[in-house]
């Protein structure tokens, strides 16, 4: 099994000549566009394009940042699927943060389906589960667990700290490798009021903690070094250093490089 970083969240896996990949993203720029001019300043990350022909697409939550309907259908094979978390129903300020990806998933005609927690589906050599996540904002978000030629590789999306972990290991067995989230991002967006000091998303301690509970012995830290906004999305400082503090275990890719697990 080959996994490829994309940049940001973004993730590619190769085994047995076929592909599949993970919350790639294209347009950065789009995701802080409903600030107008505030977010004129905000960094955007550096991303890659997948290789074209994916078997499928996942997608670990409908934030734009994970969700680029632009980059999956430039990566998807035609008619290959997108999956997604199942919605938690809801109208109005709760379905705001997804509203912008999900209008322009519809719009781009992708094959979508919708799985729970614990549920698979196979795609050519992969078997492909969605596992509990806890979004930042509430917002419906799975992990993905990929499997193909005897290898098992995490995807953690941008998912807070949770106690899951035992449970996915003892179902499943220890990951080869875990891609995770490590900006501990502090989030103040105006739908989401009170707002919450602590992050919603794993910092980089949280990360690693994660990572020895899943009993996993190689990090590939993802969800990092891009936005930045004071005031609505305020990252952690030095969270790749502090990952490398925190466990001997971390394989930091950069951009576009692959790993073989």
């Amino acid at each position: 099994m080959r996994v490829r970083w994309l940049g940001w969240a973004g993730v590619e896996v190769e085994a047995e000549g076929e592909r599949v990949v993970v919350d790639p993203l294209e347009d950065a720029g789009a995701v802080f566009a409903w600030l107008g001019e505030r977010a004129r300043d905000c960094p955007t990350p550096e991303t890659v394009a997948p290789t074209p022909g994916a078997l499928a697409g996942m997608v670990t939550h409908l934030h734009r940042d994970h969700a680029d309907a632009v980059a999956l259908v430039a990566a998807l094979a035609p008619g290959a699927p997108v999956l997604e978390p199942e919605g938690h129903g809801g109208a109005g300020l709760e379905l705001l943060g997804i509203a912008q990806a999900d209008a322009e998933l519809q719009a781009a005609a992708l094959q979508r389906r919708a799985f729970a927690p614990w549920t698979s589906t196979g795609v050519g050599p992969f078997t492909l589960t969605a596992l509990p996540a806890v979004d930042g904002t509430g917002d419906p978000q799975v992990s993905w667990l990929i499997e193909a030629a005897g290898r098992r590789v995490l995807h953690l999306g941008d998912t807070m700290f949770h106690h899951w972990w035992w449970n996915i290991s003892e179902r499943f067995g220890p990951p080869d490798a875990v891609l995770v989230p490590i900006n501990g991002a502090r989030l103040t967006f105006p739908h989401r009021r009170p707002a919450s000091p602590l992050p919603g998303v794993m910092d980089p301690e949280q990360a690693a903690l994660a990572a020895k509970l899943l009993r996993c012995e190689r990090l590939i830290p993802i969800h990092y070094d891009g936005y930045a906004l004071s005031g609505v999305y305020e990252p952690a400082p030095n969270a790749l250093q502090r990952l490398t503090a925190a466990s001997a275990h971390v394989v930091a890719l950069g951009l576009g490089e692959a790993i073989e697990i």
